[in-house]
């Protein structure tokens, strides 16, 4: 069976077992404490922990995984993988183990036909009922049930908390010839004999961060079996990059590094995965060949290479693959070209592969690029590094050198790890990180002029309740507030309150402006009648304490006063107008441009906003123009905006944006926008998109590697735009008395008759400086047998110099010439030497170097034509009556 038929095989079993086929999750998760989806179940976890009612309570998916603890075994085993695809079937309170390992046996053995013999078992040492089913339902030898401990027959939790439980594990026999030849092997040994199958994980717990057990609300399923490994197991592989979903992979890579596969394997792919044997070329293979395929999905989901994070990790695989092809020879980028071959194998069940494919060669490439430029000079000064290690007597690479190849080459410490480690060399991973600490900590010093006030300042003030989006139609613009702390600092002064209609800066919106009025605990007042007055000069959040900076404009304010807290209503709906614009382009963007599009930041200010995304290269006008035509449709078209409260999960199922990196609750505000868009979002908005009124975007840029910057202006300020660029229009419409429609023809017709004055112009020149020819010619000079002529021609381009020189050296025959003007308070300098002056030692190029160091500049050139440039045309007269005697120096040499 191939792959492809063995998980449609695998999902079909569970539809006919009354399950609800789900398609797989993103590799990003909903819970930001992990980079990377890594198991099957771990989308479905507010199912198990009773905080989210799953759509059935039986589940099967296929499930995109990522595993970053595998990397350093990928390519010396036959199973490592660190993407991977997981096939499991799940059950929230409905079934348990008696259910699941029936469904287990039965699937290996009669749908896809695994002999039973092969088959054994693994279940925890204290496990008895699970063994009791193996043995008595099932009808396993007692001697195939081998019992194990919490390290190899417990499951969980993803993370430092969660879902937990014993497991018990299929495992394919593959062979004596794949042991280690002990006579007690048997499943738990780290040789590859046993291939681990599938884990049936008996969730009955919930596991706390300080370690301790709850039982779950209801006892669930949660199983999980390696597609690949199942798939090298059915089609009787010793790999996994044998099977029919890598191996035309492996080809590809093998044809484009002009490689053999199986040169090099020696003794294949026995021995003990848990020591993995020297890199050779078969090795390489196959972790380029995983690498790629793990690139692949991540720039389908929009993660671009970083420094951090995800994209730390994708920097990393694509850097370690190229690293490899240089063991092959080949020293340029070659990554990107394997993408196809990916598409091809995966792009059935994963059309955002489809979907992304030139996006995904693209991010690829420009990376592959990137580190071409540094790869060779820091693979130079890596070996410098471990010469000079070794020279020492030292078997430890410094850490701070370590660095310096990240900081300076683009190298991540594992790439410099492994290379070290081919050389009998370990890094100082502490000292490593103690320089990038250092470094981090001085950039914050940097940062640190915006507020000198930190969190810690306002602990024991209890949260701010921000009362600015209550169900109003436009929110809660001003309230009642009690003052609960002033706080000072230098010319700062910054005032809490006991609630707050004023938007705290988050989620790329500024912080609300307006004021604070002390009316003598009488209420709403006016500024004129105020005892005190404060303008709101800005309002941020630390912690859960929501703080307003203010200046006093009448009065002062103390502690327990109450005030009338008023926003700028205005300036609010500008900052509405901007942040829901900023939702209606990143929808158009992933629209327009592919889903491989993510935000990446954003600001959002009074009718402007800036929206940073990943894209790996610069629009062009027309994507530009599209995009903007389909913000303002959606403008005219006067949708609702919809904001509501719901589960992040809830919010997850029904495709909701979220921010990469931010941190949420397990309650979300979403706003939705219907047709259009869904996201994660806790900034103010308008009842409606008619209410932008209009948007342009002004500018688009790059702001790094893979990420773009989008400027744009809504409302009034792009009204003002519009307005500002129609009066350029006139006035320049009444500079060449034309009509506003003909003034593009106008000016068309206008730069032709300055090309045509400046041709005419140039030719005088060219006939005036001609003119000087028989003039120059008067004074020429014979050194050592040679024709020289120097002069200063006055008021000539450089290109009539330039022909001025040509002439003389057809008139001369036999000679130098050394011309020099002065073209915009610069020296220019042309030099011309006959073919037999060049034979002679005569050189053009060295000789008007020297002349343009007298005149304080330089230049140089071919022996027989060059010419220089000077920064002081006061010196050029003294600096041309040198050429007789620098002539003279190259005739003699």
């Amino acid at each position: 069976m191939t792959v492809k038929e063995l998980r449609r095989t695998f999902l079909d079993y569970f539809w006919r077992q009354d399950h609800l086929v789900l398609p797989s999750f993103s590799l990003i998760p909903s819970d930001q404490s992990t980079l990377f989806t890594s198991a099957g179940m771990q989308p479905l976890i507010p199912y198990f922990q009773g905080i989210a009612k799953p759509p059935h309570p039986r589940i099967a998916t296929c499930q995109k995984c990522f595993r970053a603890d595998d990397i350093e075994q990928v390519g010396f085993t036959w199973r490592h993988l660190s993407f991977f695809e997981m096939l499991g079937n799940f059950s929230f309170g409905d079934y348990f183990k008696r259910e699941a390992i029936r469904y287990a046996w039965e699937f290996l053995t009669e749908v896809i036909g695994l002999p039973k013999e092969r088959l054994w078992v693994s279940v925890y040492e204290q496990d008895d009922e699970a063994a009791t089913l193996w043995r008595n339902d099932i009808g396993l030898p007692a001697e195939r049930i081998v019992r194990l401990g919490k390290k190899d027959n417990w499951w969980g939790p993803v993370g430092d908390s969660g879902p937990c439980g014993p497991d018990t594990e299929i495992y394919y026999d593959r062979g004596e010839e794949f042991g280690c030849g002990r006579r007690e092997c048997k499943p738990g040994c780290d040789c590859d004999r046993w291939g681990e199958i599938w884990n049936l994980v008996f969730q009955q717990y919930d596991q706390q961060k300080d370690g301790t057990l709850l039982p779950l609300p209801k006892p669930g399923i949660d199983t999980g079996m390696g597609l690949e490994r199942l798939a090298a197991a059915v089609q009787g592989k010793n790999s996994v990059f044998e099977t029919d979903i890598f191996f035309p992979l492996v080809q590809h890579i093998c044809q484009r590094l002009n490689y053999e596969y199986g040169r090099d394997e020696g003794q294949g792919t026995q021995g003990t995965s848990a020591v993995p044997r020297p890199l050779n070329r078969d090795v390489a293979v196959r972790i380029i060949a995983d690498h790629t395929r793990a690139v692949c999905f991540m720039a389908a989901e929009g993660i671009v290479p970083s420094n951090e994070g995800r994209g730390y990790v994708m920097r990393r695989f694509i850097r370690r693959a190229m690293r490899l092809g240089r063991l092959f020879g080949v020293d340029e980028p070659f990554v990107h070209q394997l993408v196809p071959t990916v598409v091809q194998l995966m792009g059935d069940p994963y059309e955002e592969l489809v979907k992304a494919q030139s996006v995904i060669t693209e991010v690829i490439l420009r990376e592959e690029e990137r580190f071409e430029q540094t790869l060779e000079v820091g693979m130079a000064r890596l070996e410098e590094m471990i010469a000079e290690t070794k020279a020492r007597g030292e078997t430890v690479l410094r850490g701070r050198d370590a660095f310096t190849l990240y900081d300076t080459y683009g190298f991540p410490l594992e790439l410099t790890q492994e290379i070290c480690a081919e050389h009998g060399l370990t890094v100082d991973k502490n000292e490593f990180h103690e320089e990038l600490e250092a470094q981090r900590r001085r950039a914050r010093e940097r940062m640190r002029f915006t507020s000198p006030f930190e969190a810690s300042e306002f602990e024991g003030l209890p949260p701010t309740p921000f009362v600015g989006q209550m169900p109003e139609p436009e929110g809660v613009l001003a309230c009642e507030a009690t003052v609960l702390a002033i706080k000072r600092r230098g010319e700062e002064v910054w005032v809490v309150l006991d609630k707050t209609p004023f938007y705290p800066e988050g989620g790329g919106q500024i912080g609300d402006t307006g004021m604070l009025v002390w009316n003598g605990g009488q209420g709403a007042g006016d500024k004129e009648t105020a005892k005190a007055v404060a303008r709101v000069l800005d309002t941020k959040k630390f912690g859960d304490v929501i703080a307003h900076k203010v200046v006093m404009e009448k009065g002062f304010l103390t502690e327990g006063a109450v005030v009338w807290a008023q926003v700028d209503a205005e300036r609010r709906q500008a900052l509405r107008r901007a942040h829901t614009a900023t939702h209606l382009l990143h929808a158009a963007l992933r629209n327009i441009l592919g889903e491989h599009v993510f935000q990446a930041g954003s600001v959002v200010e009074p009718d402007r906003l800036r929206f940073d995304f990943t894209h790996p290269k610069p629009l062009t006008p027309e994507e530009t123009q599209a995009i903007e035509d389909a913000i303002n449709r959606h403008i005219l078209a006067a949708y609702p905006v919809e904001p509501f409260e719901t589960s992040l999960h809830e919010a997850r199922a029904m495709g909701a944006m979220a921010l990469f990196g931010e941190k949420y609750g397990e309650r979300v505000r979403v706003i939705k926008i219907d047709g259009v868009s869904v996201e994660l979002c806790g900034g103010t908005h308008l009842a409606n998109t008619a209410e932008i009124g209009l948007l342009k975007i002004v500018s688009e840029t790059s702001v790094g590697a893979n990420i773009r910057r989008i400027e744009a202006y809504t409302g009034e300020r792009a009204r003002r735009w519009y307005e500002e660029r129609l009066q350029w229009l006139l006035q320049a419409a009444d500079a060449l008395e034309a009509a506003p429609d003909r003034l593009v023809v106008a000016i068309g017709e206008l730069q032709e008759r300055i090309r045509e004055l400046e041709r005419k112009l140039q030719d005088a020149e060219e006939r005036r400086a001609m003119q000087q020819v028989n003039e120059l010619l008067q004074q020429v000079q014979e050194v050592a047998g040679v024709k020289v002529v120097t002069g200063i021609v006055s008021g000539v381009s450089p290109a009539v110099l330039r022909r001025l020189a040509d002439e003389l050296e057809v008139r001369l025959r036999s000679g130098v010439v050394v011309l020099g003007t002065v073209d915009d308070g610069k020296v220019v300098l042309v030099s011309k030497v006959t073919k037999d002056i060049v034979a002679k030692g005569g050189h053009a190029g060295n000789l008007v170097r020297e002349v343009a160091k007298l005149t304080d500049g330089g230049g140089g050139g071919r022996p027989d034509f060059a010419q220089a440039g000077g920064r002081n045309p006061a010196k050029l007269q003294d600096a041309l009556r040198k050429v007789p005697e620098l002539v003279t120096q190259q005739l003699k040499r």
